[in-house]
């Protein structure tokens, strides 16, 4: 694999797994759904949040990613979409910490989770761009077309273990009984943090 990548090879993982695995809307939605929705519930989101991310790495292993940023009507046009829909899900749990009784579950069951979570990661231009920087980042300068292709699959690998973890370990009994007894106060942390990444993501500014 030396001759691919330009970097250690469990090092490129371990960077992207800390990355998929920090504190931002993907893992929030995953962790509040598990927990208030059950476990295939919280899967489906996760599985809606992968779909979106390799959406965004086929996207930039093809080139969209330098049309986005030659082409900043279509970053402005994703950005604003993105910041609208965190915005929603930031009143959404604000609604729920502050009237009660939560939000109902979605009538289409799980395939409405899974929209979430699609809707969710194809909303964010971060994404695209986070998949450029690490395939220009990781790959050797010399390396062949078909690494670009190696790299995806094994970064895609790494988030389906991160975002799927995430669904598991929020939907055990445990967590999701303390979450039953402190729901007014999840949601109100989940629509602070929303709200918060809602201004980021308005503010944000590729460099």
């Amino acid at each position: 694999m030396a001759e691919l990548f330009a970097l250690p090879l469990p090092l490129i993982l371990l960077g992207w797994a800390l990355g998929g695995g920090s504190p931002g809307p993907a893992t929030m939605a995953i962790s509040g759904t598990s927990m208030g929705y059950g476990r295939p519930a919280g899967l489906a989101l996760a599985t809606g949040v992968i779909v979106g991310s390799a959406s965004w790495g086929i996207a930039a292993a093809l080139g969209f990613s330098a049309i986005m940023m030659s082409s900043q009507w279509i970053f402005e046009i994703v950005r604003y979409a993105g910041a609208l829909y965190l915005l929603y899900l930031a009143v959404k749990s604000l609604r729920a910490a502050f009237l009660g009784g939560g939000v109902a579950p979605f009538k289409a069951g799980n395939s409405g989770f899974f929209r979430r979570g699609l809707l969710l990661h194809l909303t964010n231009p971060k994404a695209v761009l986070g998949w450029g920087s690490i395939y220009a980042i990781a790959l050797a300068p010399d390396a062949a077309a078909s690494a670009v292709w190696t790299l995806f699959g094994m970064l895609l690998l790494c988030s389906m273990t991160v975002f799927w973890g995430y669904a598991i370990i929020f939907s055990t009994a445990l967590i999701a009984r303390g979450y039953a007894r402190s729901k007014r106060w999840f949601e109100l942390v989940f629509g602070l943090l929303f709200g918060a990444a809602s201004i980021k993501l308005l503010t944000f500014r590729p460099e």
